[in-house]
């Protein structure tokens, strides 16, 4: 029996919840925005509080014999060709977490790409999962990690045939993309599951213009971020799975441990409607996205100082397999100033970047995008390049060649965490091992994880980075005069 796309479950029972008039004597104590502060109802509106009901007990009864939650999420799954589909409230953070924790357990080993996402560094430390960092592709012209190749996972297999599985991150939060087929059959050739962090890729499966998805390329379990490049609202995410390797009764297991006891039905109810959209209009909405993506592409290309990151740029041998119009990631080096100092004087005119780095702004384009927030868009860039030269001088990051990035694992995550620590002057860590994980954000990426011996050129890259307007939010030390570090014995 075919799936019924024009249904939303999760919708329908809200708009049957407010029709029958239920009278609440649960949470939330607001009772449908009676009891909500008025300024609050003034600024957000009734309409989020209409929406934000009991899960079981308001939105379905207190055994869920509705089958709300279960139905929107098998629609979900056919959506995308997975067999089960997870819904989180908490983002994919929780689910990649979720994904690990069925694969591996403590002192276990997982092959995981050395760019991934700080979620998964909280998931090592939480676990106790010993990582075996498999090295991404290195651009050493644009100074860029792309995904690491199959056939560098093929050899951290090789070394290590007691590994659990393997995780990769793709596509990046700059486009780039692995050949996820190939990873898979690396995988499976072993027996063991593959993980996806696709968090950035919600819209790859509804265009055959862009890049391969993870269930249709094979992989076991794949987590994506609805409200990154879909329609969703912040925290919603989804897991997805196929195939026996992994069962889904132990994902949701392990997806229980970490999840809240109190999800949120605003954000079920924009999952549920970003699968129906795109399950109905997916192939038009980003097929129309892809060509507006190359006009604005194009259109960069002519502002003076401006360079449109592209397939050419981005793909090749030892770089990416494949690559995302989408994100719109833009070199700035060419008007004298970082990505930072772009981002930044974009924000105070009105356009907020998404990513920013070194020499690079991101500037996303979905489908929720025109011609007219396109045209913004140019005349805020084009305003930008006529400005660089009044900005100040740009501030330089001494990014490490890709030998001075990796640095030694030395502890596990987790006990490099919650041992015994210390400060010290970043001045003194070299040779330390960090008790603390630094991540420049945007992306998210850690440049230090707990365990890892600090060397010089990564520490020279902080100070210098943060020095440019780097962000560094989870520092323990903010000013990053001093760095955490396990203590001596």
């Amino acid at each position: 029996m075919s799936a019924d796309h024009t249904r939303a479950p999760v919708l329908e029972a809200l708009a049957e919840y407010r029709r029958t008039a239920r009278l609440s004597f649960t949470p939330p104590g607001h009772k449908q925005a009676r009891g909500a502060d008025p300024a609050v109802r003034e600024v957000l509106g009734d309409a989020v509080f209409l929406g934000d009901v009991l899960a079981s007990g308001g939105l379905d009864d207190r055994l869920t014999r509705g089958r709300v939650l279960e139905r929107a999420q098998e629609l979900m799954a056919d959506a995308v060709h997975a067999d089960h589909t997870f819904f989180s409230t908490c983002g994919s953070s929780l689910s990649v977490k979720a994904a690990m924790l069925a694969v591996a357990g403590p002192h276990e080993k997982l092959l995981i790409g050395r760019d991934a996402h700080k979620s998964v560094v909280s998931g090592l430390i939480l676990s106790g999962i010993e990582p075996v960092w498999v090295d991404p592709r290195w651009d050493a012209e644009r100074r860029l990690a792309h995904p690491p190749s199959a056939a560098a996972f093929e050899e951290a297999f090789a070394a290590h045939p007691d590994a659990k599985g393997a995780l990769v991150t793709s596509p990046t939060p700059y486009g780039a993309c692995a050949d996820l087929a190939r990873l898979a059959e690396v995988c499976h050739r072993r027996g063991v599951p593959l993980i996806v962090d696709e968090a950035w890729g919600a819209h790859l499966p509804f265009h055959p213009d862009l890049p391969s998805w993870a269930m249709d390329a094979g992989a076991d379990i794949c987590v994506t971020s609805i409200h990154k490049m879909g329609s969703g609202l912040e925290q919603g995410s989804v897991f997805h799975l196929q195939g026996d390797r992994v069962t889904p009764e132990l994902l949701g297991m392990r997806a229980g441990l970490l999840s809240t006891t109190s999800p949120s039905v605003l954000i079920y109810a924009g999952l549920d409607g970003w699968r129906r959209q795109m399950a109905l209009r997916g192939r038009e909405l980003m097929g129309g996205a892809l060509e507006l993506a190359a006009e604005v592409r194009a259109a960069v290309e002519e502002i003076d100082g401006l360079h449109v990151n592209d397939r050419d740029d981005f793909c090749g041998p030892d770089l990416a397999d494949d690559f995302d119009p989408l994100p719109c990631v833009i070199e700035v080096t060419g008007l004298g100033i970082t990505g930072y100092q772009a981002a930044d004087w974009l924000r105070e005119h009105g356009v907020d970047a998404h990513l920013n780095d070194h020499r690079r702004i991101g500037m996303q384009l979905t489908h929720a995008d025109d011609r007219e927030t396109a045209g913004e868009l140019l005349s805020a860039l084009k305003e930008l390049a006529r400005s660089a030269r009044e900005l100040d001088r740009a501030p330089r990051v001494a990014v490490p060649e890709p030998a001075g990035l990796r640095m030694e694992q030395a502890v596990l995550p987790r006990d490099a965490f919650f041992g015994p620590a210390e400060a010290v002057p970043l001045s003194a860590a070299d040779g330390r091992v960090a008790a603390e994980m630094i991540t420049p954000y945007p992306p998210g990426i850690p440049a230090v994880l707990p365990g890892e011996r600090l060397r010089e050129p990564v520490l020279r890259y902080l100070r210098t980075g943060r020095a440019a307007g780097m962000n560094l939010p989870d520092a323990a030390d903010p000013s990053l005069e001093t760095i955490r570090v396990v203590a001596r014995p």
